[in-house]
């Protein structure tokens, strides 16, 4: 048994583009030498899926999430999106005290989380989920 990543791009239309990992880590590195030209200056849907593969075959979905990745006018991941993605990333986790104020509640997580999931995170339709199910296990019955 093994897990791996699956990435699938959500174009306009709701057509699915798988995105190999190779590509997919070379861009969030933002490789210089890699490119999508036809985001240019867009926000992408896209869906990161975790699964279980026994004898290299899909067996079970361990997780699907749903984000948005900021193309900058070259094809490439938004650096400053990015940083702003980072930085968020720092503020999900909750403070830790070593003194309790009983006055004073520190929520700044909490606002955290709603602005990255607002601003990077999306919900898909049934539809949607359901090629993206198909995708990954082909013509194989789903339960």
């Amino acid at each position: 048994m093994g897990v791996g990543l699956r990435i699938f791009i959500v174009n306009d239309d709701n057509s699915l583009e798988r995105l190999s990992m190779k590509k997919y880590e070379r861009l969030m590195k933002r490789d210089p030498d890699i490119s999508f030209p036809q985001y240019a200056g867009k926000r992408v849907r896209y869906a990161e899926v975790a699964i279980e593969f026994e004898n290299r075959k899909p067996v079970e979905i361990l997780r699907m999430e749903y984000f948005i990745m900021h193309f900058d006018s070259k094809g490439r991941i938004d650096g400053t999106v990015r940083d702003d993605v980072m930085s968020l990333g720092v503020n999900l986790t909750p403070p830790i005290y070593f003194q309790n104020d009983p006055v004073v509640i520190d929520a700044q997580h909490h606002f955290a989380k709603k602005r990255f999931d607002h601003q990077f995170k999306w919900k898909p339709s049934p539809e949607i989920e359901m090629a993206i199910l198909k995708a990954i296990f082909k013509n194989k019955a789903m339960i």
